[in-house]
């Protein structure tokens, strides 16, 4: 088996290359930039700041459910609170960065693909077997994420932290930034954690990890979930229940795609 000749070009080359991979990246993150720059209407009042009003579906499901079991507690965000702004560039700030970060949400597909573009020539044709359909998983895997943190997370986090008094005499006044970055650090951060069996899939091949490695350190990784969800969440045991869940349920997938992985690495060697 042979690799292409990209794998024969000199330092220089690769790094011109990995130049162009980048542009096209960071050209797809501008343009879709550009593009929620102009719509911020539907950007700020249907997503970003949909999460701390009634309307909001899992505010509305949460309202339902709290019914059926009569819990009026499981009713969040029914009161939305105002969002102010103290800076004198503030809103124009917070404009441009929820375009760049729009755009690299929206763009990560093309930006998986560019990266990946770079990589894959250095692989052997059967190694190229193994990881088709990385993109496609790895872009899945990562707006999965984005949609859990957003429809799951964000509105509870969104809930306890904007309702959350030590003393009546204090009311909230919630800074535009302070919002900001709460919905875009658990947002990007869930979607980097559904990552998870990417990961686990490039360290098995690569021989850092293991089936029977992941199942010795199930327990001590159940810690470590729980540690990551407290980070991510609200400090309430409810939230962290909702993250652990599907973060637990990524762990055993990883266990699952690095048994794969082993067997068949031990049938191409009996072929071989």
């Amino acid at each position: 088996m042979t690799k292409k000749n990209k794998n024969e070009m000199s330092f220089l080359g690769h790094l011109e290359e990995l130049r162009w991979h980048l542009l096209r990246a960071f050209g797809a993150i501008v343009v879709i930039a550009i593009a929620a720059f102009i719509f911020h209407d539907f950007i700020f009042d249907q997503i970003i700041l949909a999460p701390k009003t009634p309307e909001f579906f899992t505010n509305r499901m949460f309202c339902a459910f709290s019914k059926i079991v009569n819990i009026p507690a499981l009713c969040i965000n029914s009161n939305p609170f105002n969002i102010i702004n103290i800076r004198m560039a503030g809103q124009f700030t917070t404009h441009i960065i929820v375009s760049i970060m729009t755009g690299f949400i929206l763009a990560f597909p093309y930006i998986f693909f560019e990266f990946w573009s770079f990589i894959s020539p250095a692989l052997y044709s059967k190694e190229k077997a193994h990881t088709r359909g990385a993109v496609f998983f790895g872009s899945l895997l990562f707006l999965l994420g984005v949609l859990f943190g957003f429809y799951v997370i964000t509105p509870l986090s969104v809930h306890f932290l904007g309702s959350y008094s030590v003393s009546a005499q204090i009311e909230n006044q919630i800074n535009l930034t302070s919002y900001i970055s709460t919905v875009a650090s658990v947002t990007l951060a869930s979607g980097v954690i559904f990552e998870l069996p990417i990961l686990v899939f490039f360290l098995t091949k690569i021989g850092l990890v293991t089936p029977s490695f992941l199942r010795k350190y199930r327990k001590h990784s159940i810690v470590a979930i729980l540690l990551l969800s407290a980070i991510i969440t609200p400090p309430d045991i409810f939230s962290q229940v909702l993250v652990c869940i599907p973060l637990i349920f990524l762990y055993e997938i990883g266990i699952y795609i690095s048994k794969r992985i082993l067997a068949k690495e031990k049938a191409r060697l009996e072929e071989d």
